[in-house]
């Protein structure tokens, strides 16, 4: 053959490397649609988000959650004497969310018969990939379609330098059984965020550090404002516009010097949280040699997530924001179906919701009310606030709002804010909103059932319309 295929190596249709929730998603829709695929994991199945993020994050913050309401029953009149917290219990049911969900995807690739190979991939050429395993030397498959999935890793700070007892990542804090007196935690978004409520929650003096002007930089300065207000309604100090400058270690203890307006301020810690984003894991892939080309370490794709080199893919984090589990999982689906011929429609991206999980929850999608006035719509804003809600105050979950950004002429959904209890599991309504190309007159007119927390939604429908009845 003139091909350069070897006749007597395995060969499938579909590599994917990379087993995470855009991997092994892409792999079984893949196996799905009829294509032989095989997928390739240097770690275990689930990647990143499943075993060092999202779910045993969420883990920590569900026992966070369930221990600062404890402290807050008796205004419920429930007395509860003698609380207390074993922090390192709390890390150890997090690792077995994480180890049973990990088994799920190992799973769920067999009953798809998507057979999966431990070791680092790289690719060989534009149809062949070398399969490194340590103790095991190199193996070699072939396959007419490459598909990366290789997501990312934490960034870290020049003089930050983690050691895992005093400065972490997220991926030390995940399995840190000690709870610190005081930390301060570098950098103001989702990671930050979530770890600044779960270490406040059990008693830490916890400092964020944001260099942008708000916390969660992007999202509408309305919620922002609003997250400030409520953490620092838990004790939890927020420094926005400011900078890590310098830090100093000692035993027990880390002397950070602050930058923040100008002036130099001193916090002292026991540990710090390095959580300034993620950087692609796209070294050592064999990418260059091929002519893909990245961008500041991100794979460039096209909107069927295709990259310059004809049979590769990449998918997640791996070609840039927004570096969501999800998004990745959408991108996979769509990957896949695209290089079968069942479709021809990317991604659009401005459908995907974003989601922080701290307390009070925050959910986001599409524009926010200045990027939708830059654009040049002419808008109208619904907003309701959860302390008019029924629900919410029964509940006593009264902090946080919902708002909707609506384009004037036509009722289209341009952007949904959301902050409060809740809030990541009601952006889904939007979502479907979005979909269907639906407005306020349809929120408005679809009947919410009472009391609940999703009928703030509905109320920010009328008030955009101007009939709202609640507030």
């Amino acid at each position: 053959r003139t091909d350069g295929v070897d006749d007597n190596m395995e060969r499938y249709d579909l590599v994917v490397i990379g087993a995470g929730p855009g991997g092994y998603v892409a792999a079984i829709r893949a196996a799905q649609l009829g294509l032989k695929t095989v997928v390739v994991e240097k770690d275990r199945p689930g990647g990143v988000c499943l075993n060092w993020g999202c779910i045993p994050s969420k883990a920590l913050l569900t026992s966070a959650e369930l221990y600062e309401n404890l402290k807050e029953s008796e205004r419920h009149g429930i007395k509860v004497n003698g609380l207390s917290f074993d922090y390192a219990q709390v890390i150890k049911r997090s690792r077995e969310v994480a180890d049973r969900l990990a088994k799920g995807v190992e799973f769920l690739l067999k009953k798809n018969r998507v057979p999966l190979i431990a070791g680092t991939g790289r690719l060989e050429s534009k149809n062949r990939v070398v399969i490194e395993t340590p103790g095991k030397g190199t193996q070699q498959v072939e396959a007419d379609r490459i598909l990366i999935a290789t997501g990312s890793k934490e960034r870290t700070l020049p003089g930050l330098e983690v050691d895992g007892k005093q400065i972490l990542t997220s991926y030390e804090a995940l399995v840190d059984t000690e709870m610190p007196d005081a930390i301060v935690i570098i950098g103001g978004g989702a990671v930050g965020v979530e770890f600044a409520y779960i270490y406040s929650a059990f008693g830490c003096r916890v400092t964020v550090v944001e260099m942008e002007k708000q916390l969660l930089p992007g999202v509408d300065i309305e919620v922002a404002r609003e997250l400030e207000k409520a953490f620092k309604k838990k004790g939890i100090e927020v420094l926005t516009g400011a900078k890590y400058h310098s830090v100093e270690k000692f035993p027990g203890r880390v002397e950070l010097v602050i930058e923040s307006e100008g002036d130099l301020k001193r916090r002292t810690a026991n540990k710090v949280l390095v959580a300034v984003g993620r950087a692609p894991l796209s070294a050592g892939l064999g990418l260059e040699a091929l002519g893909v080309e990245l961008h500041r370490g991100y794979i460039k794709v096209d909107e069927r997530m295709r990259t310059t080199c004809d049979t590769v893919y990449a998918i997640g984090d791996i070609n840039g924001p927004p570096l969501l589990a999800h998004a990745a999982s959408e991108e996979g689906i769509v990957a896949v179906e695209c290089l079968a011929g069942k479709r021809e429609k990317g991604v659009d991206h401005s459908h995907i919701p974003a989601c922080v999980y701290a307390q009070p929850e925050v959910a986001v999608m599409g524009l926010t009310e200045e990027q939708a006035r830059e654009k040049g719509y002419e808008v109208k804003i619904g907003k309701f606030p959860f302390l008019a809600s029924g629900k919410a105050i029964a509940a006593g979950h009264e902090e946080g709002f919902v708002k909707l950004v609506v384009d004037k002429e036509y009722g289209e959904i341009l952007g949904c804010h959301i902050i409060g209890h809740g809030a990541t599991d009601l952006i889904a309504e939007i979502g479907l909103v979005r979909a269907l190309e639906a407005t306020t007159t349809e929120i408005a007119g679809t009947v919410h059932p009472h009391p609940t927390m999703s009928e703030p939604i509905m109320e920010a429908a009328l008030n955009a319309e101007g009939r709202g009845i609640n507030f």
